[in-house]
C-alpha cells in the first residue's frame, strides 16, 4: 500500500489465502489498519487498482468488493475516473482504536484472525418445537422444529462466552449429525447452502447469574456482556437467533462510527 519495499512486503503477508477469513475482508482489515496507523491519511488517493492487486496478490473482483465495502462504511470515497480516496472522516475512525471492520464472522474465523485456537464445550444440541416467542422472532409457525445449540466457547482452552443458538431444523437437517465440539456452525450452514448476509445485534451489560458464572468460571454477579443477534439472508429472511454471553474481562468489542457526508 506504500512505497517502501519492506513495508509493501509486510502488507502482502497480511493477505493469507489459507485463512478462513475471505480475502476481501482481509483487504478491508488491512486498509482500515493502515488508516488507523496514519499510513493512509484523510484525502489521500490510494494506488491504482492494478498496483493494489499486485501488492495484495488478489484479483480485481476481490479488490473491488473490499473497496466498495469501505465506501459503504464511510472509510473511502470513489471519484469516477480518478480513483479511490481516504474519506475526510476516516481519521475519526482510526483514532477510535478500530482494528477490525464490522464484518460478520464466525467465532472460529475470529479466533483464526487473532492467531488463537477455537474450541467448544457442547452443553446441548437437540431439536425441540418452537415456542410462541421463538417462532415470532424467527418468523415461523409455533411448533416448528428448532435446532438448539448451546456451547461454551473457548479460546486457547479459556472459556470466553456462553453461546445459545436456535435455527429452524429444516434449513440444515445435517446439523444434528455435526460434532460442534470441533465443527463451525457457519461452515455447516454454508455446506447446506445457507449464507448469512447480516446480523442485527443488541449488546447490554448484565451481572453473571449462577449458570453463566459456572460455565465461564466467574464469580456470580461479575459483569458480562450479552449480545443478541438475529442473522438474516439476502432476502431478509431470519436464519437463526443467537444469545452470546461474554465474560466481561475477557472480551473487547471494537467498532467505529463515521459521519455521513
Amino acid at each position: 500500500m506504500i512505497d517502501e519495499a519492506e513495508d509493501t512486503a509486510a502488507a502482502v503477508a497480511v493477505i493469507r489465502p489459507d485463512y478462513p477469513e475471505p480475502l476481501w475482508i482481509q483487504a478491508v482489515n488491512l486498509i482500515n489498519r493502515e488508516i488507523a496507523a496514519g499510513i493512509l491519511k484523510p484525502g489521500m488517493r490510494l494506488p491504482p487498482e492494478r498496483e493494489l492487486c499486485q501488492q495484495l496478490s488478489i484479483s480485481r473482483v476481490t479488490l473491488r468488493k473490499a473497496l466498495t465495502k469501505l465506501v459503504e462504511d464511510g472509510v473511502l470515497s470513489a471519484s469516477h475516473g480518478r480513483g479511490w480516496y481516504v474519506a475526510e472522516t476516516a481519521r475519526a475512525a482510526g483514532t477510535s482504536g478500530t482494528e477490525f471492520p464490522n464484518s460478520l464472522e464466525s467465532f472460529t474465523e475470529t479466533a483464526a484472525r487473532m492467531g488463537l485456537s477455537a474450541g467448544s464445550l457442547v452443553l446441548r444440541a437437540e431439536t425441540r418445537p418452537a415456542t410462541l416467542d421463538q417462532a415470532e422472532e424467527l418468523s415461523i409457525a409455533p411448533g416448528t422444529p428448532l435446532f438448539h445449540l448451546e456451547r461454551v466457547r473457548l479460546l486457547d482452552n479459556v472459556p470466553i462466552a456462553l453461546d445459545v443458538t436456535r435455527i429452524p431444523a429444516q434449513m440444515a437437517p445435517s446439523l444434528t449429525e455435526a460434532d460442534f465440539a470441533e465443527d463451525s456452525l457457519y461452515e455447516k450452514l454454508a455446506e447446506a447452502g445457507i449464507e448469512p448476509l447480516r446480523a442485527d445485534a443488541t449488546i447490554e451489560a448484565r451481572e453473571a447469574d449462577a449458570t453463566v458464572a459456572e460455565h465461564l468460571d466467574l464469580v456470580e454477579g461479575k459483569p458480562v456482556l450479552v449480545m443478541r443477534q438475529v442473522a438474516v439472508d439476502r432476502s431478509e429472511r431470519p436464519l437463526f437467533v443467537s444469545t452470546i454471553t461474554y465474560a466481561g474481562d475477557r472480551y473487547r468489542l471494537r467498532t467505529f462510527f463515521a459521519r455521513s457526508r
